[in-house]
C-alpha cells in the first residue's frame, strides 16, 4: 500500500503559530509532522512562510484558503503565496448558501477557480462541515454541491465534521471515490463531541486508513484538533501518536 505523509491544519495551533511561527513549526517537526495546511489569510509574507518551511523541513500540503482569494479580483495575490510555498491544493474551508440553487452557483465557481489554478499546477477543493450534510428540502446540500463540482477539485473530507452532521464517513468517500486527495483527520466522539483525541473517539479509523491507502488516491493525512478542552499543542501531538500506532 502506498505511504502517506502526515501532517497538521494550522488552525488547530493558531494562538501558538501567531505568537511563535518558527518555534511552533519546530515543535511539530519534532513531534514528527511532516507537513502543514496553513489556515486562513496569510499573517506574513510569502517569503517569510517559504522561509518557516525551508528551515523546519515541513512541507505545505495545503492552505485553507477564505473564499473571497479565489475571486479574479485576488487569484494572483493568492498564486504568489502559494507558489512561493510550493502549495498546490487550495482548499475552501467554508461555504454558505440557502438555497440548492445557490449551492450549484458555488459549485460552478468552484469550477472555475480550478480552471483558472490549473495553469499554475494547482488546484482547488472544499471542505466539508457538519451543516453540509443536513437535510434542507429533503437533500443534502453535500449532494447538490459535490453533484455540480467536478473532478477537478478536491472533495476535501473532515471526518470529525461529517459525523456530526451524521453522515457515514466510508459511504462519503466511497461515493465519490478519488476525490479526496487530502483528507481532514479531526475526531469527533458521539458523546464527548470534539473533546477526545484521535483513538479516545468514535471514527473508524481503521476503515479510514484503508480507504484512503488503498482505493482514495490520497495524498496527505491532515490532523485537526479544534477543540479547547484540551491544549493544543499537546492535542496534535496525541492524535499523531495515535495516528502513528494505527498506521
Amino acid at each position: 500500500m502506498p505511504y502517506i505523509p502526515v501532517a497538521v491544519e494550522m488552525y488547530s495551533v493558531r494562538k501558538e503559530f501567531t505568537a511563535d511561527p518558527l518555534g511552533t513549526m519546530k515543535a511539530l517537526k519534532a513531534m514528527g509532522y511532516e507537513g502543514v495546511e496553513f489556515a486562513g489569510a496569510p499573517q506574513f509574507s510569502p517569503n517569510f512562510y517559504r522561509s518557516l518551511l525551508e528551515e523546519t523541513g515541513l512541507v505545505c500540503c495545503g492552505w485553507h484558503t477564505p473564499w473571497e482569494r479565489l475571486q479574479p479580483e485576488n487569484l494572483e495575490e493568492t498564486v504568489r503565496l502559494n507558489l512561493a510555498v510550493g502549495n498546490k491544493y487550495v482548499i475552501v474551508p467554508y461555504l454558505s448558501a440557502r438555497t440548492h440553487q445557490d449551492w450549484e452557483n458555488l459549485g460552478n465557481q468552484l469550477n472555475d477557480a480550478a480552471d483558472a489554478l490549473a495553469k499554475y499546477g494547482m488546484r482547488t477543493g472544499y471542505h466539508c462541515h457538519a451543516t453540509d450534510f443536513v437535510p434542507l428540502e429533503g437533500k443534502r446540500t453535500w449532494d447538490t454541491f459535490m453533484g455540480v463540482a467536478n473532478n477537478r477539485t478536491i472533495m476535501q473530507l473532515d471526518t470529525g465534521n461529517a459525523q456530526e452532521g451524521g453522515a457515514d464517513i466510508l459511504g462519503e468517500l466511497n461515493k465519490y471515490p478519488g476525490r479526496c486527495k487530502t483528507i481532514h483527520l479531526k475526531p469527533y466522539s458521539l458523546t464527548k463531541g470534539f473533546a477526545p483525541v484521535i483513538g479516545e473517539d468514535d471514527c473508524p479509523w481503521k476503515d479510514i486508513f484503508n480507504y484512503c491507502e488503498t482505493k482514495g488516491d490520497t495524498e496527505w493525512y491532515v490532523i485537526e484538533y479544534e477543540s479547547e478542552a484540551l491544549p493544543a499543542m499537546d492535542a496534535v501531538k496525541r492524535c499523531l501518536d495515535a495516528v502513528r500506532k494505527m498506521l
